[in-house]
């Protein structure tokens, strides 16, 4: 599925511009500048299927992709960057709440943490507002060859334990890195699983 065909279908800054499908589809969210479009890049096997830009809030709509006509990949817009919205709940929560209730083929949300910082409180409050739309996600630190092995323990054991208070959290927490490919296989592997589901 990652090496077949991969196209950009869509953007949508609103509700109504969001694109039919049938297909499986799994949604890529974070912190502005956490990695999403990097991680899609990494994930399939591109180099430019999503735009990698250097300033926070560069993705400012819902993006999909098709991968091998299996399943649809949704990058939705990062939040928590004052420059581009006031507040994840007047600008962020407006738009992905409405996607979120009104995708019943959404079969998991990946939600990115930098697992240098770990879960902030604006990744705290999109977590809150995955619970609340009652959608499962599965929480992936990204960046994890920044840190050092007895860092990464500390941060993975840090946020799993976060989890235990999130209803709809996947129990399992994934350490990913989109420059050296760790954990990339595991993620490709839950992915593909959702999708034959």
């Amino acid at each position: 599925m990652f090496k077949g065909s991969c196209e950009f279908v869509a953007g949508a800054a609103n509700f109504d511009a969001i694109p039919p499908s049938r297909l499986p589809e799994i949604a890529i969210a974070g912190r502005s500048n956490v990695g999403k479009s990097s991680l899609i890049n990494a994930l399939t096997h591109r180099k430019s299927l999503a735009r990698v830009s250097q300033n926070p809030g560069a993705t400012k709509q819902i993006n999909f992709f098709r991968l091998a006509d299996t399943l649809i990949l949704a990058d939705l817009p990062g939040y928590g960057y004052a420059r581009i919205s006031k507040s994840l709940k007047e600008d962020w929560q407006t738009l992905i709440f409405s996607y979120l209730r009104g995708r019943p083929n959404l079969r998991r949300v990946i939600h990115l943490i930098d697992s240098r910082r770990g879960i902030m409180a604006t990744d705290a409050e999109a977590m809150d507002l995955l619970d609340e739309a009652a959608v499962s996600y599965l929480v992936v630190l990204t960046k994890i060859d920044k840190l050092s092995p007895k860092e990464s323990e500390r941060a993975f054991e840090n946020c799993k334990a976060d989890l235990a208070r999130h209803t709809a959290a996947y129990p399992d927490v994934l350490a990913t890195s989109a420059a050296t490919g760790e954990g990339l296989d595991e993620l490709r592997d839950h992915i593909a699983a959702l999708a034959a589901s």
